[in-house]
């Protein structure tokens, strides 16, 4: 009987299976005296580290960058973006969305426990049961 490709692949999963119950555990993870925090420092450049912690360092170093002098003349303003006047007060960011009426026409019908006689007539209501607002610039339209 010719042999198979399938006798291959079972002879090479148990050449594997018996190459690794042969691996020693303390030669695959060896135990030393190091901490997670000893790595964590290693690889975040806290006591050592390489490239990695260089670049981290350069960019910690660019965010405690000094103000310059636009920045300091540039900050009032933009604070003053932030800052609760009278004029922003009245002003409305967070617009109303149009809710239209509908209407409805309720057909003439018997109503109550005793049926009473009600005659057809049209009422009005909402769209929507809560008023919806817009996010900023959310709506295009004019208000």
């Amino acid at each position: 009987m010719p042999r198979t490709w399938t006798d291959g692949v079972a002879l090479l999963a148990v050449v594997l299976a018996l190459g690794g119950c042969a691996t020693n555990k303390e030669e695959l993870l060896p135990h030393d005296n190091t901490t997670m925090l000893d790595i964590w420092n290693v690889e975040t450049g806290g006591s050592g580290g390489g490239q990695a912690a260089r670049q981290l360092l350069d960019a910690r170093q660019s965010l405690r960058r000094p103000l310059t002098e636009a920045d300091v003349q540039a900050a009032p303003g933009v604070q003053a973006r932030y800052t609760r006047t009278a004029q922003n007060e009245i002003y409305r960011q967070f617009h109303r969305l149009p809710n239209p009426d509908l209407l409805m026409y309720v057909f003439p019908h018997l109503a109550g426990s005793d049926p009473v006689p009600v005659p057809g007539y049209t009422t009005v209501f909402p769209l929507y049961q809560r008023v919806q607002y817009a996010l900023p610039g959310e709506r295009t339209e004019d208000y």
